[in-house]
This record gives C-alpha cells, sequence and structure tokens, in this order.
C-alpha cells in the first residue's frame, strides 16, 4: 500500500469531530505529541541540572525566576508550532530547545564566575525571549517560504549591506581586534548573523533560476558567481578581520552551487579557491598568523597567546568521561568560557557525555535539515533548506573543532548554546524557516494543493 494510503486508512479510522479542521495528512501524523513528549523531557533535564547548581557554590542568584523563565519559553515555543505549523518535523525545536536549555544552565553557572559576568543569566534569559518571539513572528509573517523567493535581489542587497554595516563610521566597533559589531542606539549586534540568513536566501533563489545552464557546458563566465564569493570572502576577513564570518559565506555559496548544478567541479573549484585564499591571508596578515600558529602549537606560549586554548585542554581533559558535575569545575579560568569555549566548559562539567549529547543535537538537526532538503518539492526551497543547514553545520563544526585544535579558532558562536543575542536570534529565525518547509512538505499534495 502507498504512503497515501496509509494516510487515508488511518484518517477514515479517526472520529473527524476530534478533528476539527485538521488536515488528514496532519491527523495522521500527530507530530506535536511527539515534540510535546520531548520537550517535556528537556524540560525535566533542565530542571534537574539547575537544581544541581543550587546543591554547589556556584548557585546563581535568583535561581527560580530563572528557571520559570526558561520553562515558559519552552512551552511557547511548543504552542507557537502547533499552531502556526502543526506538521512539521516533530524533533527540530526540541534539539534546539535542548541546546539552548544546556547552553543556559551552563552560563548560568558562569554567572559568578567571569569577570563581569553577574548579569549573564540574566541577558540570556531575555535574549532567548527575543529569539523565541522572533520564532513565532517568522512562523506567522512566511506562511509560504517560496514568497521569499519573489525578494530575491532585495535580499542579496540587504545582506552586503548587513555584512558590511561594521565597517560604517560611527556604526561599526571593533571588539577583541574584530570589527564585526554595530551600534544603533544602546544596542549592539552583529549584522553577520543576520547577513547570512538573506544571502542564503538570495543565492538559493538566484541558483535555482541558473541551474540549468551550470548544468550545461561550463563558460568562464559560469564560475563569476565562485570568483565573487571568494573576493567577498576575502574582503571581509581582511577589512573586519572575521574569519567566522568569511568562511562561512564562502562554504555557503560553495554548497549550494555545487548541489544546484550537480556537478562536483564547482566544489573542487571552490575548495582550490579556498585553499588559495586561506595561504594568502596566512601569509599577508599577522592576525591569521597568530591563529594558525597557536593552533599548532599553543604550549609554545601558554601565558600569552595560547592561554585560551591550554586552560580548554585542560578543562577537557579534567572533565573525563563523565565529568566534575555542574559547578565543581573552573571554567572560569577559560576567558570568554561563555561564548567562544562554552563547549571547553561544557566537556568539563559534564564530560564526554555531556559533549557528546551536544554534538548528537546537532547531529540530528542537520539531519533534519538535509532530509527537508530531500524531500522538497521545488528547487528553490531544496536550495534554501540546504543553504540553512550547511550554515547551522559548518557554524558548529568550526567552533567546536576550534575548542579541539582540529581547526583553528574563529571567533564565531556556538549555536543556539553560546552567550550572545545575535546569534541566538538569528538561528531561531533559522529554525523557523525549516520548520515552516517541513510543514509545508506534510500538508501540500503532490499537486501543489494543501
Amino acid at each position: 500500500m502507498t504512503t497515501a494510503g496509509h494516510i487515508r486508512r488511518a484518517w477514515h479510522a479517526v472520529d473527524p469531530a476530534r478533528l476539527g479542521n485538521t488536515t488528514p495528512q496532519i491527523a495522521a501524523l500527530r507530530p506535536r505529541r511527539v515534540e510535546l513528549g520531548l520537550i517535556v523531557m528537556i524540560g525535566t533535564i533542565v530542571i534537574y541540572a539547575m537544581v544541581s547548581l543550587s546543591t554547589t557554590s556556584a548557585r546563581p542568584a535568583h535561581l527560580g525566576p530563572f528557571l520559570a523563565s526558561m520553562l515558559v519559553l519552552l512551552a511557547v515555543a511548543h504552542l507557537a508550532t502547533r499552531r502556526f505549523a502543526p506538521a512539521a518535523d516533530p524533533v527540530l525545536l526540541p534539539m534546539a530547545l535542548l541546546l539552548n536549555g544546556i547552553g543556559y544552565v551552563m552560563i548560568s553557572r558562569l554567572t559568578d564566575a567571569v569577570d563581569g559576568g553577574s548579569d549573564l543569566a540574566g541577558l540570556q534569559a531575555i535574549w532567548t525571549a527575543v529569539g523565541v518571539a522572533a520564532f513565532t513572528v517568522t512562523l506567522i509573517a512566511v506562511p509560504r517560504v517560496r514568497t521569499i523567493a519573489r525578494y530575491r535581489y532585495l535580499m542579496g542587497l540587504a545582506g552586503v549591506a548587513l555584512l558590511i554595516l561594521p565597517l560604517a563610521p560611527g556604526l561599526g566597533r571593533s571588539i577583541n581586534g574584530a570589527r564585526i559589531w554595530a551600534s544603533v542606539g544602546p544596542v549592539n549586534f552583529q549584522p553577520g548573523e543576520f547577513a547570512k540568513l538573506a544571502l542564503a536566501a538570495f543565492f538559493a533563489a538566484y541558483l535555482v533560476d541558473s541551474r540549468e545552464l551550470l548544468r550545461a557546458r561550463i563558460e568562464p563566465r559560469d564560475l563569476a558567481p565562485i570568483a565573487l564569493a571568494w573576493v567577498i570572502s576575502l574582503v571581509v576577513m581582511t577589512l573586519e578581520k572575521d574569519l567566522g564570518s568569511s568562511l562561512l559565506f564562502f562554504a555557503l555559496f560553495v554548497v549550494v552551487l555545487w548541489i544546484a548544478s550537480e556537478r562536483a567541479v564547482f566544489l573542487a573549484i571552490g575548495s582550490a579557491l579556498f585553499a588559495a585564499g586561506a595561504f594568502m591571508a596566512w601569509s599577508t596578515f599577522a592576525h591569521v598568523q597568530r591563529r594558525v600558529d597557536v593552533w599548532l602549537d599553543p604550549w609554545a606560549d601558554p601565558r600569552g597567546a595560547g592561554f585560551q586554548i591550554v586552560q580548554a585542554s585542560f578543562a577537557l581533559a579534567g572533565g573525563g568521561l563523565t565529568g566534575t558535575g555542574l559547578g565543581r569545575g573552573e571554567p572560569g579560568r577559560i576567558p570568554f568560557a561563555e561564548s567562544d569555549f562554552i563547549f571547553a566548559a561544557i566537556g568539563e562539567e559534564l564530560g564526554l557525555a555531556g559533549s557528546v549529547a551536544i554534538l548528537m543535537a546537532f547531529m540530528v538537526l542537520i539531519g533534519s535539515g538535509l532530509r527537508i532538503a530531500l524531500r522538497a518539492r521545488g528547487g528553490f526551497e531544496k536550495l534554501f533548506a540546504v543553504g540553512l543547514t550547511t550554515l547551522l553545520g559548518v557554524q558548529a563544526f568550526v567552533i567546536m573543532g576550534g575548542v579541539l585544535r582540529v581547526v583553528p579558532l574563529t571567533g564565531i558562536t556556538l549555536p543556539f548554546v553560546s552567550y550572545g543575542g545575535s546569534s541566538l536570534v538569528s538561528n531561531y529565525i533559522l529554525l523557523a524557516l525549516l520548520i515552516r518547509m517541513s510543514h509545508e512538505q506534510r500538508t501540500i499534495g503532490p499537486g501543489g494543493a494543501s
């Protein structure tokens, strides 16, 4: 029996009076029940972790309000999905909330462990609320993801404008050597976090129109988009000293171009250009040379340039298999433990088990995103899902790989886990777009009618 036959049989087996306006596909799948069960488990984990902190000297102030706010936000996110995308994949939101919850517990634990960190937990709770609000607004404002393709050039212009906004006099700010921040009044944010979403939409919309040409015989003009992406990524790295955004931008375009053309030659050319650009950056810019030197041998200057990596290595080694326990480690020794190196703090206090849990949650998110891309009926949706998933996967790999010394450090944040408002809000918008595409796949029939 076909899948449609199974759905029809399940539909007739359900009492129509209980379904209201629910479509047969949603009634057969009931994904929100699965999602609710997973969220209850995640809420239990967050409660247990926060209560565990109360038994140590690392107990954060206002533990009760912090815990209540996180549980309310879990419920709000689930209710928004239940209302506006009831047929969506049931594991996307729970995995994101699990990462957000574990990250919030660690940030609460670090509240008194880092200099000037007395407001970290409260600020992260506020940004989580803003992220969930952005998640809900995105689900409401984007009833069909395909409509975004109509504004492809506007998205492209917005993406480039946001990418170079930190270079604008009076708006851009340089923090810790990287000019990736912009200030509008009292609000500081990283425009690059939102630029990547706009550029992912532009690339998907542009390349879906050009895919037939890309699949034909390659001409020099066909290589112009890759060359342009390469040049812009180098400009970003040079002027803003932002290795992370440069890598994300270039990886996004090359992967989407490869999928659109279905030709491995574009992937090979992109990899060659990346290698050439990396070598040129290493031989030209002192800050890139320092990053590479620290990556190769942090022990050459353990109290200076290599201090962060050395302390992170000690923390991971001290965590062992099960960790020292929440509140019983010393993650405050690691500079920027709440943002760039939160994975090391998790490894110390939750051990290999907690680190693997984080890794598996990201793998489930990435796998779900790629499944959405495989099942997409339209070319734009397929490329857009691939682009969004690539952003999530590459960013997670680069930051965790940097902590583990698999790749040089780039200074970007771990999605949903690290402290930071711009990253958290942009990743909740990314999640909402993936959930919207998943819902569309399960409710739109072969003929395109929902």
